[in-house]
């Protein structure tokens, strides 16, 4: 059931078939969200983690005249509250975008497996550091690329992360998002967006149609958009790739989850 998230982890600690059988067992509710229903609000607190099993959803902040700021894509394989382990209550809010299938797992029962294994706990510190870097870069995307590079970056980022979890193939994956949700994403207004979409294809960089984007020239459309996935870190260095847990946790020690930190 845990597919996605166990795919995710081992791309930087490997997992003993132990190791994802306590984290199968660990799920306790697998729930189905619709399509752009809040199902975390900002201030509210729960003795469970919750983890996206399929679909998109995204986090965000509402400004005091109704606009909306989406400050990250949750895909499959992603904890939607993993710091909430630590610090207790949502200073955002979190939603479906396309219908979700999400499972609850006891904060209780992650913060126990993660102090008695040392791959687990290494994995998850790995998690959201990555979750880190990857606000770090929207906010330069945000503040210091055109619109178009904006856009650019965005897809080629989603291609990276859902290639990653196998939803990606050839440079085309499913993006059924609104273009109001993009607009959202990039601090750009609607038309703006449906503008930058329709350059981006008469470029001959992509195409978009029936909710499936196929980029036709990844590295051109990296280049164009300055894009290196440094800030994903999901490359493995190759002697840790084949290299034992034991053995990686004796060259680094994770703190605890109960020191993890989201900002």
């Amino acid at each position: 059931m845990l597919e996605a998230l166990i795919r995710k982890l081992e791309r930087f600690v490997p997992l003993s078939q132990d190791d994802k059988r306590m984290l199968e067992r660990a799920a306790a509710k697998v729930q189905q969200v619709g399509a752009r229903e809040d199902f975390i609000c900002e201030g509210e607190s729960s003795n469970d983690l919750h983890l996206v099993l399929s679909g998109f959803a995204c986090r965000y902040k509402i400004l005091r005249d109704g606009q909306r700021q989406i400050m990250a894509y949750l895909l499959p394989g992603d904890f939607c509250d993993l710091h909430v382990a630590v610090l207790g209550g949502m200073d955002h809010s979190v939603s479906t975008l396309t219908p979700c299938t999400i499972v609850s797992i006891p904060r209780y029962a992650m913060m126990d497996i993660a102090r008695k294994n040392p791959a687990i706990n290494r994995a998850l510190w790995w998690s959201t550091l990555a979750d880190e870097g990857t606000l770090r870069e929207w906010v330069v995307n945000l503040g210091r690329r055109p619109a178009d590079k904006r856009m650019a970056h965005l897809l080629c980022e989603l291609l990276v992360r859902l290639e990653t979890i196998g939803l990606a193939t050839d440079g085309r994956y499913e993006l059924p998002l609104k273009q109001s949700e993009l607009a959202d994403t990039l601090g750009l207004s609607v038309v703006h967006v449906n503008r930058i979409l329709q350059q981006l294809r008469r470029n001959g960089l992509i195409t978009l149609k029936r909710k499936v984007l196929s980029i036709h020239d990844v590295e051109r459309l990296k280049d164009f958009a300055e894009f290196s996935p440094n800030y994903l870190h999901i490359e493995q260095k190759e002697t840790e790739a084949f290299d034992s847990p034991r053995n990686i946790m004796r060259r680094y020690e994770a703190p605890p989850l109960d020191d993890l930190r989201v900002y």
